[in-house]
């Protein structure tokens, strides 16, 4: 079973409203041993002037965010291990890096988590991302961008849900398939590995055609070119979801060979037993 949940969002994230306390309190009742926060820095979204609902999206409150998760991670010693983490939207610009860089090196996050949200001038999240593009473009763009991202300068730990672009993706088949991007998938999962990066299983699917992202067939060659590092992640947005699918998850990662989720923690890597 899997006892450990580190990519959530609070309310410090702009697509959350989910209290930081409540969260905590429901991750203790599931039995989690480890429970992870890592709130949207989107300055990713900066550059492009992005908005979600006809709102531009606010910047996090950096201070804000650490002060009050610092706080509760002392309070629930005892009660399981509470890492104060922080996900990070890709982009190349020198502005967005060198501000990630700048944080990472105020604030110390606990682990970073590394994600592509914008591609080809908008957040590949949406479905108009797939307007007027076939599949097999829209989806190698996305690709090609994690790829680029993998060499971000900023001591990132995760790379997060591999697939992001299929979530919403309006084609009669969205689901992303190894056979169908393999040279690119097999570019990405080489440097994930040679980078001692960590891949992401990640339950927050949508209508994938997937239960978790990456799919099993991503996940088998990984295995099968060596990777052994994989974190789970439900990426809940509410109390409801944290969790979500771990039995499947478990069940899935040790049919493919894996015996444990690697923890990222402050520099280190910790296991935690399937």
């Amino acid at each position: 079973m899997i006892y450990a949940d580190i990519h959530t969002h609070t309310a410090f994230s702009p697509d959350s409203h989910a209290d930081m306390a409540d969260m905590l309190e429901r991750a203790v009742a599931l039995g989690l041993k480890i429970y992870g926060v890592s709130e949207h820095f989107n300055y990713d979204y900066d550059r492009l002037h992005l908005q979600i609902d006809g709102r531009e999206v606010p910047p996090i409150d950096e201070a804000a965010y650490f002060s009050r998760a610092r706080q509760l991670q002392a309070a629930c010693a005892g009660k399981l291990l509470f890492l104060v983490g922080a996900e990070f939207g890709f982009d190349h610009s020198p502005r967005a890096l060198e501000r990630y860089m700048r944080t990472a090196e105020e604030y110390r996050p606990d682990f970073i988590v590394n994600s592509i949200h914008t591609c080809l001038g908008m957040d590949c999240y949406f479905p108009h991302y797939c307007a007027g593009r076939s599949k097999e473009y829209a989806y190698n763009a996305y690709l090609y961008r994690v790829l680029e991202s993998l060499d971000a300068p900023y001591p990132y730990d995760v790379v997060a849900h591999i697939g992001y672009c299929s979530r919403n993706a309006t084609y009669p088949d969205p689901k992303l398939r190894y056979e169908e991007f393999a040279d690119v998938l097999d570019a990405i999962l080489r440097r994930i590995i040679a980078k001692d990066k960590i891949l992401e299983v990640n339950t927050s699917s949508k209508t994938a055609g997937s239960p978790f992202l990456p799919d099993t067939d991503i996940l088998a060659r990984y295995f099968a070119l060596g990777g052994r590092k994989v974190s789970f992640a439900s990426d809940a947005h509410d109390t409801a979801r944290i969790g979500e699918k771990r039995e499947v998850v478990s069940e899935a990662l040790k049919k493919i060979g894996f015996t444990h989720l690697t923890i990222p923690c402050r520099g280190e890597h910790l296991r935690a037993e399937l």
